[in-house]
């Protein structure tokens, strides 16, 4: 039987971390990932996600972006290596201490929005986000974009980490994520996105929006909890992939010896 994860990016809006919302995706997920004080996130907000998340038995992870909360981290930035590096140590940081509160720890990290972006393509901003995580903790994986350099970037900083594919947005022909600037870059469809969802598990492809089958071979799907419909989607998606047989698995961290 394959394993898939099935991780959402949360408590990047407190009107949804608080009325319930957020947690209404969580049934259908297998990871969560918080946002940290950079684009959004404060010390309630990470509270509260993680309660709601270890109430359904979620692996938690750091969801670091740029400290941009007007533009909610998805516009690029060119900041200094060390200034990126600083900042998601510190984000970073700060989920960890209140997760071990707790009494758990991060599973792992996932970039957020423009960082994200950007890092599939720039090897320089790939290897200041694994030097920021491993100033942290070498004991996470980092998700990166599935079939991208940065990948490539955190497996030669030593981390552990996961190629990760995304069910409820379109490609680019290249592999990477056509830009929310386009109508069409969300799949808000929930039938669509369960199938987007097993073109990933069974083929190790998603069709881009031109049409093109590009390999996306992962090991974690992320659903944006932003996302039009989100719970459907959610819901959607889970199911289609448990009708295929698909185990739906936190991600798990190797241990140092194997």
């Amino acid at each position: 039987m394959s394993r898939m994860d099935l991780n959402c990016d949360m408590g990047e809006v407190p009107e949804a971390v608080n009325d319930g919302s957020q947690e209404s995706l969580m049934p259908f997920l297998t990871s969560a990932n918080v946002a940290c004080g950079g684009h959004a996130g404060d010390v309630s907000s990470m509270k509260t996600t993680i309660e709601q998340a270890l109430h359904w038995n979620l692996a938690i992870g750091a969801h670091p972006g740029y400290p941009d909360r007007g533009n909610f981290g998805r516009l690029e930035l060119s900041l200094p290596a060390e200034t990126i590096a600083d900042s998601v140590f510190e984000q970073v940081r700060a989920l960890g201490e209140i997760a071990a509160g707790f009494g758990v720890s991060l599973t792992h990290v996932k970039p957020h929005g423009a960082l994200y972006n950007q890092a599939a393509r720039n090897r320089a901003l790939a290897e200041a986000i694994a030097s920021g995580v491993s100033r942290w903790s070498r004991d996470v994986i980092l998700v990166g974009l599935a079939g991208s350099l940065m990948l490539d970037a955190f497996r030669q900083a030593g981390l552990q980490v996961a190629a990760e594919a995304f069910a409820d947005r379109r490609y680019e022909p290249d592999g990477t994520l056509r830009s929310r600037k386009f109508e069409n870059a969300l799949i808000s469809d929930p039938a669509e996105a369960g199938q987007q969802a097993l073109h990933i598990v069974e083929r190790g492809t998603v069709v881009a929006h031109d049409g093109t089958e590009i390999a996306a071979s992962a090991q974690t799907i992320c659903i944006h909890g932003d996302t039009p419909g989100a719970p459907k989607i959610a819901a959607a998606v889970a199911q289609a992939l448990r009708q295929a047989g698909v185990e739906l698995s936190a991600l798990r961290r190797r241990s140092k010896d194997g």
